[in-house]
């Protein structure tokens, strides 16, 4: 099933060129990292942790939009997806408390940092988050990936800000909150990000 195929499955045909518009927003030439490859292995790991979720639909369809406004250069990516989302979804029969959900969840992975009692943002955040818990040589991939992004940065300046991030993610006290990518990705999503700082202040 290809990725219209499955927002179709997911919305309705009559959403079909939402599911368009999606997929060509993630097919954008400056992407490297938030691509089609990222949004399917988002999808996947919603649907993996899915009955964990209140509204696990919400979930997925708020997976789609995440990261559907992707600009590197621009730091309200995620406020820009969400009212992409909002915009977008006014055309559907969703009803208003579902688009609102969608909205929310979208705006939460600008700080994947979900309440204790969010399980719907909780999935979202773990799935979105997964990466970083990956074998090591596919979190390279995905460091040097993002690395390419960000490639208008010099390297002095995306050393310093990368090195700040990854402190900021160390620093929290769990990285994922569903018990399954817990304990599927913390430890070596810590590890790895360990790894990381040290290339990046070697």
């Amino acid at each position: 099933m290809d990725l219209v195929d499955r927002w179709a499955a997911l919305s309705g045909p009559h959403t079909r060129h939402i599911g368009t518009e999606l997929d060509r927003r993630y097919g954008e030439p400056h992407r490297r990292y938030h691509t089609r490859a990222h949004l399917t292995a988002v999808l996947d790991l919603v649907d993996e942790l899915a009955g964990y979720a209140e509204d696990p639909d919400a979930v997925r369809i708020a997976a789609w939009f995440h990261d559907a406004v992707y600009d590197p250069e621009r730091a309200d990516n995620e406020e820009r997806s969400a009212r992409l989302a909002a915009r977008m979804l006014a055309d559907t029969d969703l009803p208003e408390a579902v688009v609102a959900r969608v909205v929310r969840l979208v705006e939460l992975t600008a700080t994947h940092a979900p309440d204790e009692g969010d399980r719907d943002g909780q999935v979202l955040c773990d799935a979105d988050l997964a990466v970083l818990g990956a074998e090591p040589e596919d979190y390279a991939a995905y460091a040097a990936a993002v690395r390419e992004e960000y490639a208008f940065v010099p390297d002095e300046f995306f050393r310093a800000g990368r090195a700040e991030v990854l402190g900021g993610l160390l620093a929290l006290p769990r990285l994922f909150h569903t018990p399954a990518a817990r304990e599927r990705f913390e430890e070596r999503a810590r590890a790895n990000m360990r790894t990381e700082l040290l290339l990046l202040n070697a």
